[in-house]
C-alpha cells in the first residue's frame, strides 16, 4: 500500500497546475529576473576594505583579543577586510549618520555591541568577523593562557601565537574580495524560498489524504492503512516533486544564467534538500493538527512562512541580527532562519561547523514536525464519513 499511495500522491501532485507553477516556474522566472536586475553587479561591485569605526575606550584596550583581531582584519594586503577609526561615540554616531563608515564597535567589559543603519553586504561582512571572533573567544583564550603557563612573557611572541592560532580557526582569508558577491547572496535567499515552499506541496497531498477533506481520503479512512504510511508515502512524494524543482532550478541557474556556485554546489545541494523536508514537515504538521478549510490553511501556512522568512533575514540581513543579538532563541528554532545562516556560513566560511550545525537543526526540527504530525493523524476520529 505504501508503494500505491506514494505513486497516487505523485500523480495528483504532478497533475495540480497550480503547485507546478509555483514549484517549477516561478523560481525559474525570479531568478531570471535576478539576472536581469543585478546583472552588472558583478562586474561594478568589486570588493573594497570598507570603513568602520571603534569607541575607543578601556574596555577596548583591554580586550586583547579583539583588539588584535581588527589590527589583524585592518592590515594592509589582499585580505584586508576594513579600515578602522578610533573615536569616542559621539563621533561615531556622526559619522555613521553621515554615511562615513558602515558602523561602529563598542565595547562594554567583555560585551560588543554593534551598531549599524543599512543592511548590505558590508554591515553582514562586519557582523559575521564579530561573530567569528566571539565563537573562537575560548580557544584563543586558552592559547593565551599556554603560553602565559610556559613562562613566554615576551608580550610579541605571545601575541603571535595567539594570532596564528586566530588565523587557523576564524580565516580571515576566507573573507576575500574574491568570495564576496551581492548577486550570490540573491540566489542564495532564491534557493531558500524554493525550498520552503515546499510546505505547500505537502500540505496539499496531506488535505488529500484527509477524510474531511477529500473523496479520496474518505477511502483511505476505510481502508486497513496505517495512518503513518498515509503521511510517509505522501511526504516521500511530495519530497521528489521539490527536489525535481529544485534540480530545474540548479540547472537553469547554473547552464543558462551561468551562475558560477563553485566548488560548494554540493554543499548548496545538501542543504537546499535538508531545507525542503523542514519545508514539507512543516507543511506536515500545519495540514494534520489545523481543523479548517485547505484556503485556511494555505493562508495559515503562507503566513507563516512568510513570518519565519521575515525573521531570518531574508527580506533585510539587519533584521536577522537584531534577533541574534536580542531573542537568539528565536532563529534558533526558525527553519527559515536555519537555511539562511547555514548558506551565510558556507559562502563566508566553507564547510565549517557552522554549517553542519544547521543541517542537523533543521533536521531534527523536521522530525519534530513529522512526529507532532504522525500524532495529530493518530488522535483524529470522525463521526461521520
Amino acid at each position: 500500500m505504501f508503494i500505491h499511495n506514494f505513486k497516487y500522491s505523485l500523480k495528483v501532485l504532478f497533475r495540480n497546475k497550480s503547485l507546478i507553477f509555483w514549484t517549477f516556474i516561478f523560481p525559474i522566472l525570479l531568478g531570471t529576473f535576478f539576472r536581469m536586475a543585478f546583472n552588472d553587479i558583478e562586474n561594478n561591485e568589486a570588493f573594497h576594505a570598507f570603513d568602520i569605526a571603534v569607541v575607543d575606550s578601556p574596555d577596548y584596550e583591554n580586550n586583547t583579543i579583539f583588539k588584535e583581531a581588527i589590527s589583524e582584519a585592518s592590515k594592509d594586503g589582499d585580505n584586508k577586510l576594513f579600515n578602522v577609526k578610533m573615536v569616542n561615540r559621539e563621533d561615531a554616531s556622526k559619522l555613521l549618520e553621515n554615511k562615513k563608515i558602515t558602523g561602529y564597535l563598542e565595547f562594554n567589559n567583555s560585551d560588543v555591541n554593534i551598531t549599524i543603519n543599512d543592511n548590505g553586504i558590508y554591515e553582514t561582512i562586519l557582523k559575521f568577523f564579530v561573530d567569528e571572533v566571539n565563537s573562537n573567544k575560548k580557544i584563543i583564550e586558552n592559547t593565551l593562557n599556554e603560553e602565559i603557563n610556559k613562562g613566554n612573557l615576551d608580550y610579541q611572541m605571545v601575541i603571535s601565537n595567539v594570532m596564528e592560532k586566530l588565523n587557523e580557526t576564524i580565516e580571515f582569508k576566507n573573507i576575500s574580495r574574491s568570495n564576496l558577491s551581492y548577486t550570490m547572496i540573491e540566489y542564495y535567499t532564491l534557493i531558500a524560498m524554493a525550498a520552503l515552499y515546499g510546505g505547500a506541496i505537502s500540505m496539499y497531498i496531506i488535505n488529500k489524504n484527509m477524510p474531511n477533506m477529500s473523496s479520496v481520503g474518505k477511502r483511505n479512512s476505510t481502508a486497513p492503512i496505517p495512518k503513518s504510511t498515509l503521511l510517509l508515502s505522501g511526504l516521500l512524494a511530495s519530497l521528489v516533486v521539490q527536489i525535481t524543482g529544485l534540480i530545474l532550478l540548479f540547472v537553469y541557474t547554473i547552464f543558462i544564467l551561468k551562475i558560477d556556485y563553485n566548488s560548494n554546489i554540493w554543499l548548496i545541494s545538501l542543504l537546499a534538500v535538508v531545507g525542503s523536508i523542514a519545508g514539507l514537515s512543516l507543511g506536515c504538521v500545519i495540514g494534520t493538527i489545523l481543523k479548517t478549510n485547505e484556503n485556511a490553511k494555505s493562508g495559515i501556512l503562507i503566513g507563516v512562512t512568510m513570518f519565519l522568512s521575515f525573521l531570518s533575514g531574508m527580506m533585510g540581513i539587519t533584521m536577522k541580527y537584531v534577533i541574534d543579538k536580542n531573542i537568539p532563541i528565536l532563529n534558533m528554532i526558525n527553519p527559515a532562519a536555519m537555511i539562511t545562516d547555514g548558506f551565510y556560513a558556507l559562502y563566508y566560511y566553507g564547510f565549517e561547523s557552522r554549517y553542519v550545525f544547521n543541517i542537523l537543526s533543521l533536521l531534527i526540527f523536521s522530525l519534530i514536525m513529522l512526529l507532532a504530525s504522525s500524532i495529530s493523524l493518530r488522535r483524529q476520529k470522525y463521526d461521520s464519513i
